[in-house]
Order: structure tokens, then sequence, then C-alpha cells
């Protein structure tokens, strides 16, 4: 989904309602961790008031959330080799809800991990265990695909590869030097290179 910056616009939005002030280039940075993380980060102490009003004033944008081009395609693509999709996220669940069935991809995963099922978010690993545990999932054999450094960073500490997209505004050097196995321009460009990336080494190891 193409949120990132509607998440910057909404926390920048949050902040000025209750008093705080962070530069949007700053914000769009930590696009990627929840709430808990990106808020002291950025402030230096906690604001759940912040936190509320950024959940609230997303709501508010919602609509004009889309899904990447092929992003549908690319997940059947991934189901026709074999594999379980389980979606991983440091949204809650009635943002996460709102966002897919908005796109028409309420139904395209087997499982779904968010913010409400962990008690911390990315850049730690919580939400990517959580969803290896929800689908008895093998470490040795799952790939993430993120769109940020703190994606890369979450999965590298779960034990588990990351394909990055540089779609989230993260650059193809910043997602690699986090780790992450390969980096494509965009999910069109990993949909159309499928066969020879690491979803396809994960499918042939089964």
């Amino acid at each position: 989904m193409d949120t990132n910056y509607l998440h910057t616009l909404a926390w920048s939005r949050a902040f000025r309602e209750v008093g705080e002030w962070a530069p949007m280039n700053a914000i769009h940075r930590l696009v990627g961790m929840g709430g808990d993380q990106l808020v002291p980060e950025l402030l230096g102490h906690d604001s759940p008031e912040a936190d509320a009003a950024h959940r609230r004033l997303f709501r508010d944008l919602v609509g004009e959330a889309v899904a990447f081009p092929q992003a549908a395609e690319l997940l059947g693509a991934v189901r026709e080799m074999g594999l379980v999709v389980v979606l991983a996220t440091s949204s809650p669940k009635d943002q996460l809800d709102a966002m897919l069935e908005s796109a028409g991809l309420l139904d395209t995963f087997d499982a779904r991990t968010t913010a409400d099922d962990v008690s911390s978010s990315k850049p730690n690993p919580d939400v990517f265990l959580a969803a290896i545990e929800s689908v008895d999932l093998d470490p040795r054999r799952t790939v993430a695909v993120g769109d940020s450094v703190w994606d890369v960073r979450a999965a590298r500490a779960a034990n588990i590869g990351c394909i990055g997209v540089e779609s989230g505004g993260f650059s193809r050097h910043e997602l690699a030097e986090a780790g992450a196995l390969h980096v494509y321009r965009d999910i069109s460009e990993l949909l159309a290179l499928i066969n020879t990336s690491a979803l396809a080494g994960v499918a042939d190891a089964a």
C-alpha cells in the first residue's frame, strides 16, 4: 500500500494538534516504525495524545491510500508458487482493515499480524515473530518484503531474510545497507523478476 507519505502527513498534523512539532523529512525517515517507537524517537518522550491523534487523522486519509500497481498480481503469483502469504504490519487493525478494503485486498492474505497483536513495533522483530507463529512458518524458509529500513532491520532481528522495494521512499543503498537480500525499484519489478528472486528460492526449497 502506498501509505508512507500519508502517514507522514498524519503524524505532522497530529504533532501540531497536541502542541508538538517535528519536520516532515524527519517524520518520513521513521515511518515504518509503530507509534510506540516513532514518537519518542522524534520528540524525546512518549505522547499518547499524539498517537491517538495520528490514528484519527490517518483514518481521514485512508481513502487516498491505494495499492501499488500489480500488488494483487504479486500476491497471487506468490500463492501460485505454493507459498503462504502473511501480512505483518505496525499499523493497528482498524487502520489496516480500512486500507485493505479500500484497495480490494482484504481477502488476499492467509493471515495478518498487526500492532494490536504485539507489545513492540518495528524495528523490533515482534510483528514478524508473531506472523511466523500464527501459521507455523519455518523461519529458514520465510522471506519478508518491505519498503523501509525498519522492515529490513525487524526481519533481520527475527532471523528471516527481507526483500526491499524503493517505493516507500528509502533508497536502494539504504535498504541494501540495512541488510536487504535484494532491492527492487517497485512491486512491478519484483513481479517481473520473481522467478529469480528470493521468493523463488524459498519455493524451490520446498
